[in-house]
């Protein structure tokens, strides 16, 4: 397996850790890193493995030849695993608390496409695509998703896309099903109002998810999403500058609405660009 490694800034806020048997003890320094081997490709699968199968209940294929416990696909190879463990005096190693994989416009090539290629018609973004990194299998530990992991992720991706001269980051947000798509339903006939982009850029979904409570449209006042709930992962896109591609498609394996999402560095909302990129 070949990874790129790309050298990042490392955040490391004091943290208090949350109360949980499985964080890391006493206080806790945050390290970000891009996975260098395959034994820390294989931390990011099992943590991916435990929010999305064990906790979310995603119906993950089996891939001959790994042991079980793992997430893992056929894109992982040509992506770029970016890590953040929870570093103690007592565990130089640390725990990992949150990982994303990162897929680069030439890895897209080799790997035959994007992720999202197999959910979404991305005909629209083809100018796009050979300055665009997707984004994907974002995911947090259970006792730490009080915001600082997000940030340090979301850091050290601004930073790589700077690095490597990328312009657009694309990707899906999921959101559960576990209401029978009512919640997905109302957040895309929301958003659609006030975060969807231009027409030429729209997509559209494979299998698109089935809209529920289609007579009912939540009321937006002052270009803001009210009585609907949105989750935290959506709401921290939305707030950095990122816009909606067009309606959810459905993952029947991870049972969620994938939202597709777009943001363009240069749409950065400021506060966001002081904090992950300085000056």
């Amino acid at each position: 397996m070949t990874l790129q490694i790309v050298p990042v800034a490392t955040a490391q806020p004091r943290l208090a850790h949350p109360r949980r048997p499985d964080a890391a003890p006493d206080c806790c320094t945050l390290r970000v890193s891009w996975a260098s081997c395959e034994e820390e490709v294989r931390q990011a699968q099992r943590l991916r493995y435990r929010v999305f199968a064990m906790e979310m209940g995603a119906m993950l294929t089996p891939v001959t030849g790994m042991m079980p416990g793992l997430d893992v696909d056929a894109f992982d190879p040509f992506c770029d695993h970016l890590l953040v463990k929870a570093v103690s005096c007592s565990d130089d190693d640390g725990l990992l608390v949150g990982t994303y994989r990162v897929l680069a416009p030439d890895a897209a090539r080799r790997a035959g496409g994007l992720y999202m290629d197999t959910e979404f018609d991305l005909t629209p973004l083809s100018k796009l695509r050979s300055r665009a990194v997707e984004l994907g299998r974002s995911c947090v530990h259970p006792a730490w998703r009080s915001g600082g992991v997000i940030l340090a992720l979301w850091s050290a991706l601004c930073r790589y896309m700077y690095m490597h001269r990328l312009e657009t980051m694309i990707g899906c947000a999921s959101v559960g099903l576990k209401d029978g798509g009512k919640g997905a339903s109302d957040l895309w006939r929301t958003l659609r109002l006030t975060h969807l982009v231009e027409p030429e850029w729209q997509v559209q979904p494979r299998i698109a998810l089935p809209m529920v409570n289609k007579e009912q449209i939540p009321a937006v006042a002052a270009g803001r999403c009210r009585a609907i709930n949105v989750p935290p992962l959506v709401k921290g896109y939305l707030r950095c500058g990122a816009r909606l591609l067009g309606p959810p498609a459905l993952d029947k394996a991870f049972n969620t609405a994938d939202l597709p999402m777009l943001l363009h560095l240069s749409d950065l909302a400021p506060r966001y660009r002081k904090h992950f990129l300085g000056r």
